[in-house]
């Protein structure tokens, strides 16, 4: 696979793993918010839709209790790393608007095609993004569109996805949007471009097995 979509598809994948329950005091100023971007609320409930999402097609495909324990093991930090996902979906749109870019759904769907080709068909492709970057299968189309979004900022730049430039505009983005985390899911930096744990010690983990998953 080509060294820049490679590297963008690092970009908007959740890193495969799945947090532990939390509990914390809410964040007062969002209540019921996991995170608050560009004065939009993601919700609670819509992050933990998302990570059922995730893990419902896990299960699906190992229906094997022992070998699913084990997937849930491998992906230990899923809440954060969905959440961490969504956001930066949002900046990466963000800085793809700013610098007017748009996607059509045919380009989408030339790229799907594509990878269906090199992965060994739809079912091969979907099997993959689930394994290797935990995006649901009905969030497939959506994923790719980031990807485009990434790779044409990048070609835009005169950059790769991988460089200081391409990253200054999502660092940009990140201000622009104003990003507010939860504390029980970290903080935001914008000159990282990425979510960080906060130590707060309000905060509490809860360990409860591979028999429930984040």
């Amino acid at each position: 696979m080509h060294r820049r979509r490679r590297t963008a598809l690092v970009l908007t994948a959740a890193i495969a793993a799945a947090a532990p329950l939390l509990t914390a005091c809410g964040n007062d100023a969002h209540p019921g918010a996991a995170a608050v971007v560009g004065g939009q609320r993601i919700t609670v409930s819509q992050l933990e839709n998302r990570v059922e999402e995730v893990r419902d097609a896990q299960r699906a495909a190992v229906p094997d209790d022992a070998q699913y324990a084990q997937v849930v093991a491998r992906t230990g930090t899923l809440t954060r790393d969905t959440l961490h996902g969504m956001v930066l979906d949002q900046v990466l749109h963000r800085a793809a608007e700013d610098a007017g870019i748009t996607i059509s759904r045919k380009e989408v769907q030339q790229m799907r095609a594509g990878l269906e080709q090199q992965a060994g068909g739809a079912d091969a492709l979907r099997t993959a993004w689930l394994q290797q970057y935990s995006v649901a299968p009905e969030r497939l189309d959506d994923n790719l569109r980031l990807q485009l979004e990434a790779q044409k900022l990048a070609e835009k730049l005169g950059t790769d996805t991988s460089q200081p430039a391409f990253w200054k505009a999502l660092s940009e983005a990140s201000e622009e949007l104003d990003i507010d985390l939860n504390p029980r899911y970290g903080t935001w930096d914008t000159q990282k471009v990425g979510r960080v744990d906060a130590k707060t010690p309000w905060v509490r983990d809860v360990t409860t097995g591979a028999q429930q998953p984040a």
